[in-house]
């Protein structure tokens, strides 16, 4: 189950909470919005494949947690690029060309992952999609960060530049101390793939963040 999905039966795309480490959760307020009752549309949603849970709050609020939060990578990744709508100004300079510069940081972040895919039909990294192998810690800091995009497309004030940053710096750590992609003589595994995906949602979240914000996104810097 994807927060696109969960959109699309609740009305309004479901906010990310917690951090993901344990349980991948959502909270929605869709049944207040909608009219029905919060116990009725958690009974619909519980009957659902890919829901784990799904609880009533006291503020009549739903909490959804997802089986497979790897899920969202398939639809983030799978994105037609286009020309995304200017809505904010880039705080950025362009130099430094270090860590101390965060938009270096973010545009760093967005090379790594367009490179991931490049280097992985090299390494002959392939095969299908697990999205459930997506579950050691940094993939899913990740995973817990992709969702956020789905309610930030929709908010009048977006904070691309912030959110950019941070999803920069979780893949950078995922990067960094999950493997995308086989050292010396390992045999290319789903894994790999599974994480090469990851690589190419984060790409396409990562672009629309930097053209909302009048950047360009280049795997060159």
């Amino acid at each position: 189950m994807t927060p696109g999905r969960l959109g699309e039966l609740l009305g309004l795309p479901p906010i990310p909470q917690g951090t993901w480490a344990e349980e991948a959760l959502y909270v929605s307020p869709a049944a207040l919005r909608r009219r029905r009752e919060p116990g009725e549309m958690a009974a619909r949603l519980r009957a659902l494949p890919g829901i784990a849970e799904v609880r009533v709050r006291a503020d009549g609020f739903l909490e959804i947690a997802v089986a497979v939060p790897g899920e969202l990578v398939a639809e983030l990744a799978g994105q037609v690029p286009g020309a995304f709508p200017v809505t904010g100004v880039s705080p950025w300079p362009d130099a430094p060309r270090t860590w101390s510069n965060t938009g270096f940081v973010v545009k760093y972040a967005y090379m790594r992952a367009a490179a991931v895919p490049r280097w992985a039909e090299d390494l002959g990294v392939g095969g299908r999609f697990r999205p459930e192998l997506l579950d050691g810690r940094w993939d899913r800091a990740v995973l817990r960060l992709l969702a956020e995009v789905y309610g930030r497309r929709a908010s009048r004030d977006p904070g691309w530049a912030a959110y950019a940053e941070r999803l920069a710096l979780a893949y950078h750590d995922a990067f960094e101390r999950e493997a995308a992609l086989p050292k010396g003589d390992e045999e290319p595994s789903a894994l790999h793939t599974a994480r090469v995906w990851l690589a190419r949602a984060v790409g396409a979240v990562l672009a629309e963040g930097l053209a909302a914000l009048g950047e360009t996104a280049s795997d060159r810097l």
